[in-house]
């Protein structure tokens, strides 16, 4: 993108935000107000009755307020959508902007929420006492390793689902587009040589899901910016040391040689023609920094033409966007009121969105995308954001999991296709 094209873009997105009134998102009335008995109703004296009724049971707060449809995004403000520890301030556009993918994709309410906390035991100490309000958590832009305690803490201490986007949401989505690309190259998650360069919370993330998704361990090397993470470094932290691998290999160079896919949630420009080229057959590249990629689709498709790749980008195909997993996912788990969202959840959810991808594209999805046709194949690993059908097949794929592995405290959704037909 040239710097007029940056520069445009960035007067553009400042009015997008600034007009017509200042930010993305604002909340509405759900009832009438129209009348005296209706403000009786809205406020005092009416809102007695439903005060009684939840004190006495706390689950009625699900039939008589807003928060089984509440979906708290909640961040610190240190790893900001790429840009660094901004604060948790300039935070809020990007949890706005969370907002609006949720409402927009799965009629999700939100309310935004930055953390001024010296520590994580403060972050955790605010989330667990605002937690009444909502029906679930998600976390956004946490600096690594504090986001793995921080989550592991509230899941802990909290009865909603809490869920950590950037680790887990990007995972579902690697997880669905390599299992796609793995079978399009005639190869299998079990036998795969995979190097993931980035060991924050969407790297160590994405190793732990590929591997109980049946990945094997000892096939995975996870390079941070000192190389391979190793059983021989010291001073690893537990989040590290649980991605150690046992190799002589110490450097990207080399762990790229014979691999069959290359994961990127680093930085740009880290991947050279030659380290591409010395990878297996039929390689797999995902380079997801944004917004340059660790390696450029038209280098990578100058060294290779035995390659799938896919970017963190929508002007290339195969775009890896967590949009086509958060909202849906968190609609499933609160449907039928989970508890958490736990591993089958994310596992349920890979599965569909993998199986989308096989399905006939409708017309007007290849409209908004300005296609004639798109179908399985090198290009089109993932579905389209804007592909209205992910809001039936995702949720009550989580569904199902939540409700079979016992985490689901609410009955099967009456809107939703028989379980048994799933």
């Amino acid at each position: 993108m040239s710097k007029n094209a940056d520069a445009d873009i960035n007067q553009a997105a400042l009015e997008y935000h600034e007009y017509p009134v200042p930010g993305k998102i604002s909340v509405e009335l759900t009832k009438p107000t129209d009348s005296p008995r209706d403000l009786a109703l809205a406020y005092t004296p009416g809102v007695a009755e439903p005060v009684r009724r939840i004190a006495e049971n706390p689950d009625d707060a699900y039939r008589y307020t807003a928060k089984g449809n509440l979906v708290a995004v909640i961040t610190d403000g240190t790893a900001v959508l790429g840009l660094g520890n901004t604060g948790a301030l300039a935070g809020k556009p990007v949890m706005e902007g969370k907002g609006v993918l949720f409402k927009h994709f799965a009629g999700i309410d939100v309310f935004d929420i930055e953390v001024d906390a010296a520590s994580p035991t403060e972050f955790i100490d605010t989330v667990v006492r605002i937690a009444p309000t909502f029906g679930g958590i998600n976390l956004e832009d946490i600096a690594a390793p504090h986001c793995f305690e921080i989550e592991q803490a509230l899941m802990d201490r909290l009865d909603i689902p809490v869920f950590h986007d950037d680790q887990h949401g990007t995972a579902i989505i690697i997880s669905a587009g390599l299992l796609n690309a793995l079978e399009i190259q005639g190869k299998t998650l079990e036998d795969a040589r995979i190097v993931v360069l980035g060991a924050g919370a969407a790297g160590i993330a994405a190793v732990r899901l590929l591997c109980n998704m049946g990945a094997h361990r000892n096939n995975i090397l996870v390079l941070d910016r000192q190389g391979v993470i190793h059983t021989g470094r010291e001073n690893l932290n537990p989040f590290k040391f649980s991605v150690a691998a046992d190799t002589d290999r110490r450097t990207l160079a080399e762990a790229m040689h014979g691999a069959d896919v290359f994961i990127g949630v680093s930085g740009p420009d880290l991947v050279s023609a030659e380290m591409l080229a010395s990878m297996a057959d039929n390689p797999i590249v995902f380079a997801l920094s944004n917004p340059v990629p660790e390696i450029r689709p038209e280098v990578a498709n100058q060294v290779r033409d035995d390659l799938i790749m896919a970017t963190g980008r929508s002007d290339y195909p195969n775009q890896v966007n967590n949009v086509l997993g958060f909202p849906f996912i968190f609609r499933g788990a609160l449907d039928v009121r989970a508890c958490c969202i736990n591993e089958a959840m994310q596992i349920a959810a890979v599965h569909a969105l993998k199986k989308l991808t096989h399905e006939p594209v409708p017309d007007k999805v290849l409209a908004a995308y300005g296609l004639d046709q798109l179908e399985s194949g090198p290009h089109y690993i993932l579905p389209k954001p804007l592909d209205a059908r992910l809001r039936e097949a995702i949720p009550p794929a989580v569904a199902r999991a939540a409700v079979e592995t016992g985490v689901a405290q609410a009955p099967w959704p009456e809107h939703y296709p028989p379980m048994d037909s799933l």
